[in-house]
């Protein structure tokens, strides 16, 4: 969690901390009250059928992703979750932790990242800071100027 202050610390960017327990799901998330208004929303680690993509994808809470959707807008196949040994391999996180911050342990800029556009009508967007007994709220454009720091390949889309 320290590397991800410190990483956004060093980009000049500022965010709010907001410590609640430990939630591993959306539904659970619900449950808690914040002070503050940002887009709500839910992270998934998926992989191709090859195994040799991986994409790491925010979309708004309420959504549900349509896998058969989805890979025809990224042009694979057919995609699914990822593993847990994945999710670790790749971005060093455990499921319930899930969170576009993990794009910092991607050294090799393996896992793409997909944004649910709508969420960019957000001023502000919450995640974990690769634990999930916390949260960050952050301003959406310097999210945006975080993903660019990132070296991963960013998408936008309509999902």
């Amino acid at each position: 969690m320290d590397s991800v202050f410190t990483y956004l610390n060093n980009l000049g960017i500022t965010c709010k901390l907001l410590t609640h327990e430990a939630v591993f799901t959306v539904e659970e998330s619900k449950n808690i009250r914040f002070d503050v208004d940002f887009g709500e929303n839910k992270n998934l680690f998926l992989r191709n059928k090859k195994g040799d993509k991986h994409f790491l994808v925010t979309i708004a809470a309420e959504k549900r992703l349509d896998l058969e959707r989805f890979a025809r807008l990224t042009g694979e196949s057919k995609v699914g979750f990822a593993s847990p040994k994945r999710l670790k391999e790749y971005l060093d996180l455990t499921p319930g932790s899930v969170s576009p911050f993990g794009l910092i342990n991607d050294m090799n800029h393996q896992v793409i990242y997909v944004l649910d556009a709508d969420l960019l009508k957000h001023e502000t967007l919450g995640f974990h800071p690769n634990v999930n007994t916390k949260t960050i709220v952050i301003q959406t454009k310097d999210f945006k100027r975080y993903l660019e720091s990132t070296g991963n390949k960013v998408l936008y889309l309509n999902i």
